[in-house]
């Protein structure tokens, strides 16, 4: 049960009732950082698919979890974890479905209320909707942090890039209790070939 509340929290805001104030102000952008996050937009709406290794890390527990995630623009991923875990997160038909096999157990939840449903959307875009809370650029790595403008208390999503060439390298979660889990991306592969099959979402008995 624990792991599915860890895992749900590493690709999702948090929707529980105890609610964290935190100040989530809006970072004035200087020009050039205005161009790369435009760049940064183009780039990801251009990714129409990529294939990675992923290494999740919560500061919760202190667990380490590697896997493999498959994402289809817009709209579709897939994180498949080694095993022995028995744990899985499918994306499709606007929704995200965890599925915990040891368990028997599936969650679902609306795609939009998660981080990952900013990066699967066609055009993914950090203004109207989204607030830019933090812009940091060192040594060839950008970090851009962003909340729902409607809903900061909700939690913030940091993206990680390297710079030269950009490429999204993995991103971290702060949810609303203040739990931090990270997820960071190796051996990224763009352009992959799909099959839809891989994005059929697990079924809920219930």
């Amino acid at each position: 049960m624990m792991k599915r509340v860890f895992l749900a929290s590493a690709l999702s805001f948090s929707s529980g009732a105890l609610m964290v104030p935190q100040a989530h102000a809006e970072v004035a952008l200087t020009a050039p950082q205005q161009t790369i996050v435009h760049h940064i937009e183009d780039t990801l709406s251009q990714t129409e698919s990529f294939q990675a290794r992923f290494e999740q890390v919560s500061s919760a527990d202190g667990q380490t979890s590697h896997g493999t995630v498959l994402v289809a623009r817009p709209g579709r991923m897939r994180f498949t974890y080694d095993a022995p875990s028995p744990l899985s997160v499918v994306a499709n038909e606007g929704r995200m479905v965890f599925q915990d096999t040891s368990i028997d157990q599936v969650t679902t939840m609306p795609l939009d209320r998660t981080p990952l449903g900013l990066l699967l959307r066609p055009h993914p875009h950090f203004s109207g909707d989204v607030t830019i809370t933090g812009y940091h650029q060192q040594k060839g790595q950008i970090e851009l942090h962003v909340v729902r403008t409607e809903s900061p208390s909700e939690g913030e999503l940091t993206l990680f890039f390297t710079a030269h060439p950009l490429a999204l390298q993995g991103w971290n979660v702060v949810d609303a209790q203040g739990r931090q889990t990270r997820i960071h991306l190796s051996e990224v592969q763009t352009g992959v070939p799909v099959d839809a099959k891989e994005f059929a979402l697990p079924k809920d008995d219930e």
